[in-house]
């Protein structure tokens, strides 16, 4: 008995073109054209999920390297003083202190120094 199968192509190409919803000319409407883009969108995607934690740990340093300059200091001697001080601050906590409390981060300083 021979197998249509219609309806599970027509699944498959509606879920791809749903996913390419938003898309212009023919990489909206044409099923191969959208795959490719959908393809190549969805390992971005992954790629940039750890890329976006490089990113934000890289700004986290920026800051903190802005405000340790700011109280006299710089950012490899900081890191190293809380270090020998036993103070378990990560970056991000951190940079979050050094941007909205900063006479706080100056104590951090002070302490680590």
């Amino acid at each position: 008995m021979r197998v249509k199968r219609g309806v599970t192509a027509r699944k498959r190409h509606k879920k791809v073109l749903k996913l390419a919803k938003g898309y212009s000319k023919s990489r909206r409407s044409s099923f191969r054209k959208a795959n490719e883009a959908v393809i190549k969108a969805l390992s971005y995607q992954y790629r940039d999920r750890r890329n976006k934690k490089r990113d934000l740990r890289g700004l986290w340093i920026t800051r903190i390297s802005a405000a340790a300059k700011i109280n006299d200091t710089n950012y490899s001697a900081l890191i190293a003083g809380l270090k020998k001080s036993n103070i378990e601050l990560n970056r991000k906590m951190l940079s979050e202190i050094a941007v909205s409390q900063p006479k706080a981060f100056a104590e951090i300083v002070k302490s680590a120094k």
